[in-house]
């Protein structure tokens, strides 16, 4: 049987290979909390290629020695999946709603991702530490109701509720200059409560954030001639576990989920 690249193992020996960079220092440039971010889902084969095209002007994320983080989110939607069909639709004005949880690096956020006219992305975010992942609290709900409004112009669903959950593995690289993040997510589990569905093991999905979406890592993703996809982990896993119309992902979800366990 061919032995497939795990990309969790390509991913930590690119990692080891740069130099560190703090939470500290990350938070000391711009936050780009508004910004464009482009999505490219990759063999694990192309990293140590990647990570020579950007030589050395991106740094590893290190916190307590770690380089490598667990991530898990819930996402949260109506009944009849207003947010999901409003990605599948590539509605102008949408939004996302999730708890993150950073079980390595510790803490809970509640995010909610706008995505504006323009095609960028604004996430806004408050601390969720005491509050059931699972759950929306009556205050989560109030500052979804004013994030929409003030962000969007648009009113609150009237019922939320979990929807999806996902666990991953993320490496973050920090350009140097502050100006770029790309993370780096393998090993994709998701969960809609009844099964739990595994993305190949030996697949990245990439995410490049800058403030113009022509960052160095897209610019060294197109000469190796990688185009980005515009999809999300959350879209992926309802269409993968639901049963729904997912037309614009078929060929992503053939590539991601397709024989998870022994990639053909």
């Amino acid at each position: 049987m061919t032995e497939w690249p795990d990309a969790g193992v390509l991913l930590a020996g690119v990692a080891a290979g740069l130099a560190p960079v703090t939470l500290e220092e990350v938070a000391a440039h711009a936050p780009l909390m508004s910004r464009v971010d482009r999505k490219y889902l990759v063999p694990a084969s192309v990293l140590p290629r990647l990570a020579g095209e950007l030589g050395d002007r991106f740094a590893v994320l290190e916190i307590g020695g770690r380089r490598q983080f667990r991530y898990t989110s819930t996402y949260f939607d109506t009944p009849d999946l207003l947010t999901f069909r409003q990605h599948r639709q590539q509605r102008r004005r949408r939004f996302k709603i999730r708890t993150r949880t950073y079980l390595d690096g510790g803490g809970r956020w509640l995010e909610v991702k706008l995505k504006g006219a323009s095609g960028s992305t604004d996430k806004q975010r408050i601390p969720y530490d005491g509050a059931a992942p699972h759950a929306l609290t009556p205050e989560a709900l109030d500052y979804l109701s004013t994030t929409l409004a003030s962000g969007l112009r648009l009113p609150r669903p009237a019922s939320l509720g979990p929807v999806l959950s996902t666990d991953y593995r993320r490496v973050t690289l920090v350009d140097r200059s502050g100006a770029a993040r790309l993370t780096c997510d393998s090993g994709l589990v998701c969960h809609d409560g009844r099964r739990a569905l595994p993305a190949r093991r030996d697949r990245v999905l990439l995410e490049s954030k800058s403030a113009d979406g022509d960052a160095a890592a897209d610019r060294a993703l197109r000469r190796m001639g990688i185009r980005p996809v515009n999809v999300s982990k959350y879209c992926l896993g309802v269409a993968a576990l639901l049963d729904v119309r997912a037309n614009p992902w078929h060929r992503v979800l053939r590539h991601y989920f397709r024989s998870a366990t022994t990639p053909k």
